[in-house]
């Protein structure tokens, strides 16, 4: 790979606030972090964000990261989304080494600090149906009501969680919750339920339990049990902090992690609630997670967006207490500016149109040398067939151009990339009266695509030879979405903003016969084209290539630095 940029990281809150720690002389045996996702979906460019936070501050500061998979509901989670996870913190670059857990290997401790929290008094059993326990909190101006089976003595707490565990109980019949204040201001702190019957089996502990502790719970816990330092959560836990130190506070503990919250990030025209995207998936709204326009970093990964490029987005937008909302166009230069250092370059039409070089001999063919990269000699050259019949993208083309338009029309001269300068003489149409061919002459003496007499030439077209050329099928993709923040509407709206045009397949597209030994997740520069990725469905006989990104941005800039 080619970088010719040097990194620098950028300042942000959390990382000022280690520092001050650091040189208050904490953490001398370095900091330690932890990125905690649920096994219950796969993992999207929001998380990215996260783990590039949490696994990049634990290799900054000297310190560990572990990777911890919460898994406290069995009903929603998989080891199909566990292997996916795992999947994509190593394509991102990031190492776990002995620090891979799960919330699930500390269940029997976490049930041992439930029960403390009952012998304190600090919890009790609940009877209470779930609407009832809802309606029972109360609302953000109106506090709560206590339950009546609250004031059960510390016996009867202990002998019913014990039935509880030994499975005497059906599910929803019973739940564990802490005894706090059903009139805090902080709704979270109002009684929270922290243990709730489920017979179900689990990905990791089996048929062991059947009593699982919840998210709200289990998660300082899991902090304090790994000795996480600075435990890095999205702002829409900053209301739950009280109930996160309050189970702290009353449990018996040898580290106290510290959470601090950030805020999450958002992208225009997708959308990052797991719910939504699995909506999506279920409704066949698009074909499976991996599906190139999902935000999932496995779409991302399909579609031929790289690691480098990912993190790179991570690190500029920053890490701030304000809300995110990112214009897309952020990601799409930083995945520009990676693939075009990095993306070896190759011919491909997309809307085949013939043309012959009337002039040329029949049977003969040329190689033509092709630099892989034109900026980056160590990529090394190619060879590439040249024949009388060629192929040249149709927009290549016009019959009545503008005035500035410096590509091929009747009488005109243009350069073929590394080969010669052609002139069309004339237009043939098929029986519907459209353009089926174009007849060329070509200049001998301008091999390598120079003029002998010096003569200016301004436009220069990409081509693959007929004889040589291989099919190939190319997807393009557009927005998921029409809307740029479409979690603004209902969820029961939300296919209605679905772009209908969010995917083009062309399946008459040609390529150079390069690329037939292209392996998958490759990426290649089409040369005028786009950066485009092999997809997992393509082999030697059926090529399929995904659009990545077009080389010009939004607003029509040119993204590459290079003379075509």
């Amino acid at each position: 790979m080619n970088d010719t940029s040097k990194a620098v990281t950028p300042t942000n809150f959390i990382r000022q606030i280690i520092e001050s720690e650091i040189a208050d002389g904490r953490h001398t045996d370095g900091i330690v972090t932890r990125f905690p996702p649920e096994p219950n979906g796969y993992l999207h460019i929001g998380h990215a964000k996260s783990m590039c936070l949490n696994f990049g501050l634990a290799e900054e500061f000297n310190g560990s990261c572990f990777l911890r998979f919460d898994d406290t509901n069995p009903d929603k989670e998989s080891p199909e989304y566990v292997e996916s996870i795992k999947s994509d913190v190593q394509w991102l670059g990031f190492k776990w080494e002995d620090c891979l857990t799960h919330a699930s290997d500390y269940f029997p401790q976490i049930y041992d600090w439930a029960v403390e929290l009952i012998k304190n008094g600090n919890a009790f059993i609940c009877s209470l149906s779930a609407d009832k326990i809802r309606a029972s909190r109360g609302t953000l101006t109106e506090p709560g009501t206590d339950s009546p089976y609250r004031s059960r003595s510390v016996n009867e707490n202990l002998e019913l969680f014990e039935k509880m565990r030994a499975g005497d109980f059906p599910d929803g019949s019973h739940v564990l919750r802490a005894k706090i204040d059903m009139a805090s201001p902080n709704i979270h702190m109002r009684d929270p339920t922290i243990y709730r019957i489920r017979h179900s089996n689990h990905h990791n502990t089996g048929d062991r339990w059947c009593i699982y502790p919840m998210y709200g719970f289990t998660h300082p816990l899991s902090d304090a049990i790994e000795g996480v330092t600075h435990s890095l959560c999205t702002l829409e836990f900053e209301d739950q902090r009280p109930f996160y130190d309050w189970v702290l506070d009353n449990v018996t503990i040898s580290k106290r992690p510290r959470q601090i919250e950030f805020s999450r990030m958002s992208l225009d025209y997708t959308i990052m609630s797991k719910r939504l995207l699995t909506t999506l998936v279920d409704q066949n709204l698009v074909n499976g997670w991996d599906d190139p326009r999902m935000p999932t970093l496995s779409g991302l990964r399909r579609r031929g967006y790289t690691p480098g490029a990912i993190r790179d987005f991570c690190s500029r937008i920053g890490v701030t207490k304000n809300e995110q909302q990112i214009e897309s166009s952020v990601l799409d230069n930083c995945v520009r500016e990676d693939l075009e250092n990095n993306a070896p370059r190759a011919f491909a039409v997309i809307d085949p149109l013939k043309i012959v070089i009337e002039n040329y001999p029949k049977d003969q063919v040329e190689q033509f040398e092709a630099l892989n990269h034109p900026n980056f000699p160590n990529m090394g050259s190619r060879q590439v067939p040249f024949s009388r019949e060629l192929y040249i993208d149709r927009q290549d083309f016009l019959e009545d151009p503008p005035k500035r338009f410096f590509r091929l029309a009747p009488g005109k001269e243009v350069r073929l990339r590394y080969a010669y300068l052609i002139t069309c003489t004339s237009v043939i149409r098929d029986s519907d009266g459209e353009i089926s061919e174009l007849r060329c002459n070509y200049d001998p003496e301008s091999r390598g695509g120079n003029a002998p007499d010096g003569r200016k030439v301004k436009g220069t077209l990409h081509w693959v030879s007929i004889q040589h050329a291989l099919d190939a099928e190319v997807r393009q993709y557009d927005h998921l979405f029409q809307d740029a923040d479409p979690t603004a509407v209902h969820d029961k709206d939300l296919i209605n903003l679905v772009n209908p045009n969010s995917k083009t397949v062309i399946k008459n597209s040609k390529v150079e016969p390069g690329l037939i030994d292209a392996v998958t997740g490759a990426s290649y520069q089409f040369e005028r084209v786009g950066y485009f990725c092999v997809d997992p469905e393509s082999t030697s006989s059926h090529l399929v290539f995904n659009r990545t990104i077009e080389l010009r941005d939004s607003r029509g800039k040119k993204m590459l630095h290079e003379k075509t």
